[in-house]
Formats: structure tokens, sequence, C-alpha cells
């Protein structure tokens, strides 16, 4: 087994960027490839180094926790848990003990060269409106696709696929451990159980190619902050004329000047003036739906009233209906007056003598002042 630094394996910068790491890897394949150095158990190692290392690097996630941690992230122990194959281990070593009474150990059947491709994700960014009405979203990915020339056999048109002579197409060999009798994926076929004689140039024997796809999926109305929706079949396409993995798409979404969204209720400030706050009226809003609302106003409003609009709010997602709006009322003081204006407020000002004008203000310097007195008697 080659111990080296990831990075160093496939030739590229720590920084490098998924495409740069992609291309890295697939010259690097193409020239420790099996099937081309039939017999060199170090370009067979080399192969199966650089594999290693594009599965972790090529993975957000694990590429993350390798940054971190290194090699460790993906021991027993390690910050990244159990690492590749050690679940795997485990499982061949119950798999082969109790296979022996059930008659179905993994050694005892043929092995499919056929294998799911990887799921994908997609980060989709939305504004609130879009959200609210829904949209058809064009989407361009780069994806792995099914190889035209080898039509995903892997296999360049007339070769010969032979079964492998390591494994005998059961794509795992048995070693002894001990007591126990472990599988182990066959160092040859890479678990495949079949052998390429002249693999498929484009496709490096895989049966699938890089390619930038463009797709049109249906965002639902109503979707949230973190929303995943599942679109089968449009992952990585599988390893040989495999199944094709999923793309999930995850739903982000754009502050908005206006509203604020809690689940499917919407909230908003709208600014009144003294007089209306005063006096009483009416406001228009608007809404997501572009109808808008009229909200009365009753005399005496103060500033942080809430006023809850029915079915104005946010569609709930697969349920049908929507929540509210709460429009949360935030009086202005004027400034930049006029002389009249000045004058009027100051008239009214000397006229301030009942209770019934500002009670809270007038409660609150009582209770102050009976609270000075208490203090100083």
């Amino acid at each position: 087994m080659i111990e080296a630094d990831y990075y160093e394996l496939l030739g590229v910068q720590k920084g490098a960027d998924d495409r740069t790491i992609k291309t890295a890897y697939r010259s690097l394949a193409m020239k420790f490839h099996p099937d081309r150095n039939p017999g060199c158990g170090e370009s067979e190692a080399k192969f199966k180094a650089i594999n290693e290392a594009y599965d972790c690097l090529k993975d957000p996630q694990k590429r993350a926790a390798y940054d971190r941690y290194g090699k460790a992230a993906f021991q027993n122990g390690g910050a990244g848990g159990p690492g590749p194959g050690d679940f795997g281990a485990f499982s061949d070593i119950f798999d082969n003990i109790f296979g022996e009474f059930t008659g179905r150990g993994r050694g005892q059947q043929q092995r499919s060269a056929a294998m799911r491709g990887a799921d994908l994700r997609y980060d989709l960014e939305l504004s609130l409106e879009e959200a609210f009405t829904g949209k058809t979203a064009d989407l361009e990915i780069d994806v792995s696709s099914g190889c035209e020339k080898c039509a995903g056999t892997g296999a360049e048109p007339g070769a010969q696929v032979q079964t492998c002579g390591t494994c005998h197409g059961a794509g795992q060999v048995r070693m002894q451990q001990g007591f126990f009798v472990v599988e182990r994926t066959c160092p040859a076929c890479r678990g495949v159980g079949q052998i390429i004689a002249d693999p498929c140039e484009p496709c490096l024997g895989t049966g699938r190619v890089e390619r930038r796809k463009t797709l049109q999926v249906k965002v639902p109305a109503g979707v949230d902050e973190g929303t995943r929706i599942r679109v089968s079949g449009e992952g990585e396409a599988g390893f040989r004329n495999g199944p094709a993995g999923d793309l999930y798409i995850f739903v982000h979404l754009r502050a908005h000047e206006l509203f604020k969204r809690d689940g499917t209720t919407l909230y908003a400030q709208a600014p009144i003036s003294i007089t209306t706050a005063a006096l009483g009226g009416e406001i228009d809003v608007p809404c997501l739906d572009r109808k808008g609302c009229t909200i009365k106003i009753p005399a005496g409003t103060q500033s942080g009233k809430q006023f809850r609009v029915r079915g104005k709010g946010m569609p709930a997602l697969n349920h049908g209906g929507h929540g509210d709006l709460v429009v949360q009322i935030e009086v202005e003081t004027p400034v930049r007056l006029s002389a009249r204006q000045r004058e009027l407020l100051e008239e009214f000002q000397h006229l301030e003598g009942s209770e019934n004008n500002c009670p809270k203000s007038r409660g609150f310097f009582t209770k102050l002042k009976n609270a000075w007195d208490e203090l100083t008697e």
C-alpha cells in the first residue's frame, strides 16, 4: 500500500479546485490502469492509491476532514469516524461466518460488474418571491454520464470482457486473519469481477465520462431554507451500465428587504405617522401575492402593536393553504418641521393635561416620583 499525501499522489496543490483534481486523476488513471499494465504490481498499487485519493478529495466533506486531520480522519477513533472499509471488514467477517450456515457466502456468488452511480448535491439559491410562487429552475451540472463510444460497457467495440482470474468473478478474495477468514475487494478487478482486455479510451473502462448537463427542475411553492428536493436518476451514471445515482437539490433563500419568514408566517414592519397613530386610519401593505392588503389602524395605536392578516403568509409545502402575515407598527417621529407644524405641536404640548393622552408615560413618571420620595424619606 502506497502511503503518501493525497494531493501529492494526484500532483495537485492543496487548494486546487474540483476540475483540476478531476483532470489530474483522469490522466493518472489512464497511465496506471491495470488493464494497460497487466502483471505490473507497482502500477496496480499506484492505481489503487490514486483512486483512494480521488474518492476522498472529490467529496467536499471527506476533503475537509482530510485537510484537518489527514488519514486519521478515516481510521477508527479518528475525527472522521470509521474509514472506508472498516465497516466492510466486519460485514465480511459476519457474512462469511453466517454465510457458511445459510449457503449464501459472498464467495459463492457471481458479482455483477454494474454498480450504482454516486448521488450528487446542488445548492439552489432562490428569492422569497420565487419560494412563494414556485418556479422551474434550469440547472447546469458537471456529471458522469454514460459513455457513447462503448455504450456504457467500458470496453472498446469488439473487445472481450473476461471473468477475473484472481477472484473468479466474485469481486472478493479471501484472506486468513488469525481464526477468521476475511473477504477483501479483489485487487485485480477492483471488485468488479471482470477484466476488460481493451478498455474504452474515453472512459478508461468505467463506462462513463464527465459532461456538463442542463436540467429543468420544478421547484414547488412553499420551499424553505434547507428544503431538499430529490431528482431520481439524475446523479452520476453507474459503473459499466449500473443504475444512475440521484440528484439532491438543497434550497437556500436570499434575505428579503421587507419580509422575514418563520415557517409559513411572514413578518413585516410598517412605519406610520404620529397623526395616524393618534387619530387612526388605514395603511396599505404589500404582499407576496401582489394583491396587497389594507390594515385599519385604530386611534391611539402604540409603536410595537402587531396586526395579523390571515392567509397572506407563505404557502404550506405539499399541504395547501397559506400562513399569516404579521405586521408590526412603528410610530415614526417627524423631522424637519415647518414653522407652522412646530407651532401646532407646541400648542398641543400646552394642552396635554388629561391622563388619557399618554397614560403609559404619565404612569411611569408617577411611579418614578414615588420611588424617589421613598428613598429621600
